[in-house]
């Protein structure tokens, strides 16, 4: 499936040591995959936890030595010199977030990784890690369902010229037309726990608004959602690096999701993470 997804126009993909389940699968998979054509595209992947015996997360650890150690078992495991974008997955509470920019940017210094990525942290802390090395991207949730980042952290990436990463446009499958309820959900995923989860438990009273709406087009729920978030971004708050980021476990939503969006390219730096990808994966 991700050599189809390349196949259809997909240039950036997306992993994380936190995928790996301990034993670095998912960017084995990765790697493999990409092999033939890995000049064309982008990987980004992530560091930031530590793990049990079985490889489930139990902490966060972002100090510089795990960091680097992380960033070496990630190469190997995709079969690459360099990681175009190494983000920090979750914010480490025991570690400042300047040093963090720091080590990676002497990843970046020695040619292991090209662009510096954040997740999941506020304008505060965005300040402060772009006041010792550059944060390319930030990588947020964003969707028709969750706008929390509209009122700071939007103004401050777009002042300070990061790229902003929206994921789960769907709203981890709520907005659409195969939502199911949270008693019909696996009992061990965290998906329940989120609000949308919760939602879940109250009926799909926004599924069948988003249903409704897209009705009248002819498209499905879910072509309707994905490309929302970069046009709300280019629109409202008058961006052009942004693109939303979304999986797909069948090759059917990856087709229907496939065109029905871009993301456009900064004009300004020709080797910014976001310039010129398009539907990343």
């Amino acid at each position: 499936m991700i050599r189809r997804a390349h196949e259809l126009g997909v240039t950036l993909f997306d992993t994380a040591e936190l995928y790996n389940g301990g034993d670095g699968s998912n960017e084995l998979l990765l790697g493999e995959a990409i092999a033939p054509f890995r000049d064309e595209v982008q990987i980004a992947t992530k560091f930031g936890f530590t793990y049990d015996d079985q490889g489930n997360s139990n902490g966060h650890d972002s100090s510089p030595e795990n960091i680097r150690r992380v960033t070496e078992n990630s190469l190997r495991h995709l079969g690459t010199d360099v990681i175009d974008v190494l983000y920090q997955h979750r914010q480490d509470p025991n570690v400042p977030v300047e040093e963090v920019a720091g080590a990676v940017g002497e990843l970046i210094a020695e040619g292991k990784v090209r662009h510096f990525g954040l997740s999941e942290v506020g304008p505060e802390t965005l300040r402060r890690a772009h006041a010792v090395h550059p944060v390319s991207v930030l990588q947020t949730e964003y969707s028709l369902f969750e706008r929390g980042v509209e009122a700071e952290v939007l103004p401050t990436v777009r002042e300070l010229g990061i790229g902003f990463v929206p994921y789960s446009p769907l709203s981890r499958g709520f907005l659409t037309s195969e939502v199911k309820p949270a008693e019909g959900t696996r009992r061990t995923t965290s998906v329940i726990t989120t609000p949308v989860g919760k939602a879940r438990t109250t009926g799909s009273i926004s599924t069948q608004s988003t249903r409704s709406t897209s009705s009248p087009t002819g498209r499905e729920s879910p072509p309707l959602s994905l490309p929302w978030p970069g046009s709300w971004l280019r629109v409202r708050h008058r961006s052009d690096s942004r693109y939303a980021q979304h999986g797909a476990t069948r090759r059917k939503p990856r087709r229907s999701g496939r065109g029905r969006h871009r993301c456009r390219p900064r004009r300004d730096r020709e080797d910014h993470p976001a310039r010129g990808c398009r539907c990343p994966l």
